[in-house]
């Protein structure tokens, strides 16, 4: 700092003051909008750290979503506690997708996994791979009035997703036609009846 630059002592009757230099003044005006600044979050986040019952190849029992009850396969672990899962789609009609660990129940029962395409289930737990592609929203014409009425068009799966799915399954369905009812258990939905005590069920 030059020695023009300092502040000024002055004195003002009895007493004393600094005056800064006019470089160092505050502005005299300010932005007419005011300049967004993030939050300070207060929380850690810590890594998410998997049950032990969830390995991979275990049989969970889905709790929530479209597909509550079915039995399914867990394949792979994810960030922020997903889990990638199969069904497999040609036993009970579920595809590969991401589960909240939070919503499934462990079984002992397992499912061995060898002879599964790593690479395709490396591609499919990369982050993108189930974020939806977005479609262009068609402007309100008279043709689209009249469709009103119509029953609305079948969603079209991707080729690319519908062969991932293939390749996951095929060693998964050898593997299960090995042991015996494990296709049928996996087939079957899980439900309650009354008199029944879920605390006390060993899955």
């Amino acid at each position: 700092m030059s020695s023009e630059a300092k502040p000024q002592t002055k004195k003002f009757g009895k007493g004393e003051r600094t005056i800064p230099h006019h470089t160092q003044k505050a502005s005299k005006w300010y932005p007419a909008e005011d300049e967004a600044q993030p939050r300070k979050a207060r929380k850690t986040v810590h890594p998410t750290k998997p049950r032990s019952s969830l390995q991979p190849g275990t049989i969970l029992i889905l709790l929530a979503g479209r597909f509550r009850g079915k039995r399914v396969i867990l394949l792979k672990h994810l960030p922020q506690g997903a889990l990638l899962i199969t069904g497999p789609f040609k036993i009970n009609g579920v595809p590969l997708r991401r589960v909240n660990s939070r919503y499934v129940i462990a079984t002992k029962s397992k499912v061995d996994l060898s002879g599964i395409d790593g690479k395709t289930v490396e591609k499919v737990g990369e982050e993108g791979y189930f974020t939806r592609d977005k479609v262009a929203q068609k402007k309100a014409t008279e043709e689209a009035f009249f469709k009103q009425g119509e029953k609305p068009e079948k969603k079209k799966i991707a080729s690319g997703r519908a062969t991932d799915q293939k390749n996951v399954d095929k060693a998964l369905l050898t593997n299960i036609k090995k042991e015996k009812m494990l296709g049928a258990y996996l087939a079957t939905s899980f439900s309650l009846r009354n008199g029944d005590r879920p605390h006390e069920m060993v899955f």
